[in-house]
């Protein structure tokens, strides 16, 4: 009797194993736009897997992907492993053109006032919601000229020979105001950590800060100032005696405007001794990222990587902040408010990849980091040679893009993808413990590379 009821369990075993599933589509019956669109999913790989006939091949793992095209109308997808079938149908919508007019500039005959409504509006040098397009971001209060509008931005006055555009949503229209402020001097304050400046202005004004060499630091809209505009040359070079810049800030205090600019940091036996890094599990909670093919959550896989990091980080000595480390649900902003509350040199935001519809997941792989600020690329630059030369991904390159998380911390601050959910290949990779570790490793010595060679 022992002997049935074993060989009765193993008999059931590849059958709650091996089930045919899919994750992508998310449902079998859905709206698609685009031209094409692709399966994802898990199969037993020792059996024929067919998409209406067309064989797809099931990796060990038992993950699989398959791009397919869409006909205007109604696609039916039927999906074949061993005894099991799954039907989709894929309704794919006539494509609704319309016209392109140019929105109309509308230039005021009289200047207007405005201020800012919230935190960290951005002040952008075109009237597009999108793109590296920003001169800086404005705390609540700030007041602005505004001389006209297109769409749905207001032109804003930046001294002499300057404009900016931000969004009529940011604003709220004044019925009086003054074009120019005063500047009152300025002092410097030297700490341990940083190259402190403070402007003492007769109220609030826009501004940028410039990185490069020199490193400029500009004040809009001052009076007795050539085209009314103050530029401090902040010979960057020279002070931080040709080494890299990690992380600025500026920000005003009633109406003195602060910037700091953080000192180079010392040689050390340990070099990531007592440094201050945060890392960003991305996701968590009610917000589950992209889904695997083998149907792991996004947020569950970056907090694995998280932890692994942290534990690598503080090995080497490092002074390590998690965003989160439960699965927990945070909000862009409060994830950069933690970043900027926990005055951080470095932060790290982790997530895993997925690609739209128009795209083939077989195509897609590898491992990409994005950066905002320029002074960033160099540590991006460091963690990508890394995890190359000790993982063996592809490198899916190092990429500026306006994502809220690196756009807002004080930090040097960048997102890693590191690698696809939806590539059979590399989800089976973001799955395996011995990878995650290994990622770790190769980050932390990205971070240490980073810190002593560049």
């Amino acid at each position: 009797m022992k002997r049935i009821i074993l060989l009765f369990l193993i008999l059931l075993v590849p059958q709650c194993c091996f089930s045919l599933e899919v994750v992508y589509p998310r449902k079998p019956e859905v709206e698609i736009s685009s031209s094409s669109t692709f399966f994802a999913g898990a199969a037993d790989h020792k059996k024929k897997l067919t998409i209406n006939d067309k064989s797809v091949p099931v990796h060990s793992s038992g993950g699989f992907a398959a791009s397919v095209p869409l006909k205007i109308g109604e696609n039916i997808f039927i999906l074949k492993s061993g005894h099991e079938t799954l039907v989709y149908k894929i309704i794919r919508p006539e494509p609704v053109s319309s016209p392109l007019y140019p929105k109309p500039l509308i230039e005021y005959e009289d200047m207007k006032y405005a201020q800012t409504i919230r935190e960290n509006v951005p002040l952008r040098s075109t009237p597009v919601d999108s793109g590296i397009n920003r001169i800086s971001h404005l705390q609540k209060g700030i007041p602005l000229v505004i001389d006209a509008e297109k769409g749905g931005f207001y032109r804003v006055v930046l001294g002499a020979d300057k404009e900016g555009w931000i969004s009529m949503k940011d604003v709220s229209i004044k019925s009086s105001g003054t074009s120019l402020v005063q500047l009152n001097g300025y002092d410097y304050v030297d700490t341990d950590e940083f190259y402190k400046f403070v402007f003492h202005l007769s109220g609030r004004t826009p501004w940028e800060v410039v990185e490069g060499e020199p490193f400029l630091i500009k004040l809009f809209n001052v009076e007795d100032q050539p085209d009314n505009t103050f530029v401090m040359e902040f010979p960057l070079h020279r002070a931080v005696g040709g080494k890299k810049i990690l992380g600025y800030s500026g920000s005003f205090s009633g109406s003195d405007f602060i910037v700091k600019i953080r000192k180079p940091i010392a040689a050390a036996k340990k070099p990531l001794k007592n440094l201050k890094i945060v890392i960003d599990a991305g996701h968590g909670g009610k917000e589950a990222g992209t889904v695997g093919c083998l149907g792991d959550f996004e947020k569950d896989i970056n907090l694995k990587f998280a932890k692994l990091l942290k534990d690598e980080l503080i090995s080497r000595g490092a002074e390590v902040f998690m965003v989160r480390d439960d699965d927990s649900f945070v909000d862009l902003k409060d994830r950069v408010d933690f970043a900027n509350n926990s005055n951080s040199v470095l932060f790290i935001s982790l997530h895993c990849n997925s690609i739209p519809d128009s795209l083939d997941p077989l195509k897609n792989s590898g491992t990409e980091i994005y950066y905002y600020y320029n002074q960033a690329k160099p540590f991006a630059d460091w963690i990508m040679n890394a995890m190359v030369l000790r993982l063996g991904v592809k490198n899916g390159g190092v990429r500026q893009r306006s994502f809220a998380v690196v756009r807002n911390t004080n930090a040097l601050s960048i997102l890693i993808e590191i690698g696809y959910m939806v590539n059979p290949e590399d989800n089976a990779r973001l799955t395996d413990s011995r990878f995650q570790k290994k990622t770790a490793k190769a980050i932390a010595e990205g971070v240490e590379n980073f810190i002593t060679k560049y």
